[in-house]
């Protein structure tokens, strides 16, 4: 363990001019998220659904209030696939210009449309979670029950023609409990603000599973149909509802 720790902060402390891809993908998986692999005993499934060529928009239920799934599920990507994806981050990353500055150098993109469409262009993966807040700010007695989607990541698979992969994450919302919300705060604040048990994270067995892709003909016009757009959204999360029970089915231990 002491050399673990010696040679990722030696990779650290030798790097230069680092890149958004050197800082994602170098030195927080060389020390941090290797570390929190092992000590989430993170497994994954299904890796060779993951397209290894242009875009694709990857999807997935969402927890603990700290981002640690979107950090993991973009660390397996690039483990899998050596692709760097972009993941669409909450607005809280980008309120102050200094930690702007950081999240973007981390490949964290601000949630909006034209974003999105930016990476799917460049022919890169786009990381994202329809729930939002609602699914990361939930409070924990809702686990695994998945909130209502946004559907902007359909607008943009019928826009890009991109491929979409839902992922189940099971073990995130054991690792970060969430007593409940103060949702005042969304009209005072914007936002929704989580009530979290503990910040430290809890060593729940992590199990991460990529569905098949699924792809939507490549159709903008198709994008601007509300009911359509509603109708394959609704879809995908009762698609992907059903593979988190049977996922939670198969698990026998939590924390063992």
């Amino acid at each position: 363990m002491k050399a673990f720790f010696k040679r990722a902060v030696t990779r650290a402390l030798d790097s230069r001019d680092l890149t958004k891809e050197d800082l994602a993908y170098k030195v927080l998986p060389n020390f941090l998220l290797e570390i929190f692999q092992k000590y989430l005993r993170v497994t994954t499934e299904g890796t060779e659904n993951i397209p290894r060529v242009g875009p694709c928009i990857v999807i997935g239920n969402h927890s603990g209030f700290m981002g640690f799934d979107a950090l993991m599920l973009g660390h397996q990507i690039h483990l899998a696939t050596q692709r760097v994806p972009r993941i669409i981050a909450h607005k809280l990353w980008f309120l102050n210009p200094k930690i702007s500055v950081h999240a973007k150098k981390m490949g964290l993109v601000a949630a909006n449309l034209d974003n999105g469409l930016k990476v799917l262009n460049r022919k890169q993966p786009l990381l994202l979670f329809p729930e939002g807040e609602e699914g990361n700010f939930k409070p924990s007695k809702y686990r695994y029950r998945l909130r209502r989607f946004r559907r902007g990541f359909v607008r943009l698979a019928l826009q890009t023609g991109a491929p979409i992969v839902p992922t189940v994450v099971i073990g995130a919302e054991e690792t970060h409990i969430t007593v409940k919300q103060i949702r005042w705060a969304k009209d005072l604040l914007g936002i929704i603000i989580p009530v979290p048990l503990n910040v430290i994270p809890l060593p729940a067995k992590w199990h991460i599973k990529f569905l098949k892709p699924i792809y939507l003909k490549k159709d903008p016009e198709k994008a601007k149909d509300l009911m359509y757009v509603t109708r394959i959204s609704r879809t995908i999360r009762l698609n992907l509802q059903k593979e988190i029970h049977k996922e939670l089915k198969k698990r026998e231990r939590i924390f063992l």
